[in-house]
């Protein structure tokens, strides 16, 4: 039994610094807010529940006295009355206990009085100071709380109550409770202004968080910039010069973008020494070798003089030597094209050898696909031109060299019947863009990325039926960039084709 592999998580989203400080921010100072807040709360409660506690106890010594006294005191003494009815006392208006009558109670308490066989008489005092009867749950609560300290109570039907009991002598249950309303509407209050004053500060730290942060992090800002410029700079070949460095203000090693900036400044002078010695060895190797192609035409033309001055007595000579000197005269040749090309890549890398005149891209295509069907007279030559010429400006030799050049590469590295077709067109913006295209075997993957290197050979996939000497696709790649154009190559087996884009004036590159 197979199972799938599980498949990779998303990736997860990358914060910004500023963004990450910013909240870091942020939830620093809600969690320092919401712990003052609830903190004050706490005490507030507290405060106003102990207010509120005093004013209960006081409550419920008044309810004591007026339900028979406090567990402290005995019977009640003995009252001689005159014979006649009994003193006046104030009337009962509601269902709750006596206390509840009194004209001085506050409103909304209420009072409740479980006698010794669990009966309860409870009620509320209303604001008109009428008193209203109270559920049976209500009932049953209340007659649940033990006598000892305040503990605040959810009376159905009533709401939030701060309840306290005592017992009298006689052994009944005195229960009095008062509204915690208020104190939950000041707590309310209280909360809602922490709402608002925290939405306030959170306002404000995130848009002086906003400033600071963005002021904190504008060296690290410049710091990104002058490492993007120096990014940005072509380091690959040439004379290299890295003016970009840190700003002194920058590169103070006594903060951390500071230790940044002269990292980065040290880095920048290590390379920029790196590169001022590579440039002057490739100096002196362009100098070497324009100088040994210079000094070695001489009396390579002097061999092939003797050479071809020999080889016009050939039937005076013996066989061998005859042929020995035929051998002569054809190396010098190739060793002539070889120190001729070397010095023209030389040139090319100085700068030099280049002309600026009108060239006929057509006429010369023309001309150089008439040259290669000579040379290689078994390959299928195609030409396909635009129904217009196309003129750019540039050296006329050295692009018909280019185009020579590719012509041969596909005439030695293919074999006999294979179709080369060589292809001109515009590229919309008043440059040209030639092709060449051929059925042979194909450039091997691993030598396509050097195929524009110098000495780059590829003789294990593509036939050699003459010689090479490997510096072909450099010239080309070296005059295509001296005229500020482009080079690429595609090659799959069964199709190779070179693409060269012609700007339409001269560009020398730098």
């Amino acid at each position: 039994m197979s199972s799938n592999p599980p498949a990779d998580p998303a990736p997860r989203r990358r914060w910004s610094l500023r963004t990450r400080l910013l909240i870091g921010q942020v939830v620093l100072l809600v969690v320092v807010v919401a712990g003052i807040g609830i903190a004050t709360e706490l005490a507030l409660q507290q405060f106003l529940v102990h207010q509120m506690d005093v004013g209960l106890s006081e409550a419920a010594k008044r309810a004591l006295v007026d339900s028979g006294g406090g567990p402290s005191l005995g019977p009640p003494p003995e009252q001689h009355t005159a014979p006649g009815p009994p003193p006046s006392t104030e009337a009962q208006t509601g269902p709750g206990p006596d206390f509840l009558n009194r004209r001085s109670i506050q409103p909304d308490t209420i009072g409740a009085l479980v006698d010794s066989d669990k009966s309860v008489r409870a009620g509320r005092v209303g604001t008109d100071g009428v008193q209203s009867a109270l559920s049976a749950a209500a009932h049953e609560q209340l007659a649940a709380v033990t006598p000892g300290k305040p503990v605040s109570l959810d009376i159905p039907g009533q709401g939030h109550y701060r309840v306290v009991a005592a017992t009298t002598w006689s052994g009944k249950t005195v229960i009095t409770g008062l509204p915690l309303k208020s104190v939950d509407a000041t707590l309310m209050r209280v909360f809602l202004i922490l709402l608002i004053v925290t939405a306030v500060v959170l306002v404000v730290a995130i848009s002086v968080g906003i400033w600071l942060i963005r002021r904190a992090l504008t060296p690290l800002d410049r710091v990104a910039a002058t490492a993007a410029r120096v990014a940005d700079l072509r380091l690959d070949r040439g004379e290299v010069t890295l003016p970009v460095r840190v700003p002194v203000a920058d590169a103070d090693a006594r903060t951390e973008v500071g230790q940044l900036g002269v990292a980065i400044n040290r880095m920048l002078d290590h390379i920029a020494g790196a590169l001022e010695a590579r440039h002057a060895s490739e100096t002196r190797i362009r100098r070497f070798l324009a100088d040994a192609s210079h000094e070695l035409r001489t009396p390579l033309s002097s061999i092939r003089g003797y050479a071809e001055l020999a080889l016009r007595e050939r039937d005076a000579l013996p066989p061998v030597v005859a042929h020995a000197m035929s051998r002569v005269d054809s190396e010098s040749r190739r060793m002539t094209t070889l120190v001729e090309d070397m010095l023209l890549l030389a040139r090319l890398d100085a700068g030099r050898g280049l002309e600026h005149t009108p060239v006929d891209l057509t006429r010369l295509t023309v001309d150089a696909v008439s040259d290669a069907h000579i040379a290689g007279p078994d390959l299928q030559w195609a030409l396909e031109l635009p129904p217009e010429p196309i003129v750019v400006t540039g050296d006329s030799a050295r692009l018909h060299q280019v185009l020579a050049n590719l012509l041969a590469n596909a005439r030695v590295h293919t074999g006999p019947g294979t179709r080369v077709t060589t292809a001109l067109a515009e590229d919309g913006r008043g440059g040209a863009i030639w092709r060449v295209t051929d059925d042979g075997p194909g450039i091997p993957d691993e030598l396509q990325p050097e195929v524009f290197e110098r000495f780059a050979r590829g003789d294990s996939s593509r036939s050699r039926r003459a010689g090479s000497t490997g510096l072909g696709l450099a010239i080309v790649a070296a005059v295509v960039k001296a005229h500020g154009g482009a080079i690429a190559v595609e090659s799959t087996p069964g199709r190779t084709e070179f693409t060269v884009c012609l700007p339409g004036a001269l560009t020398v590159a730098g």
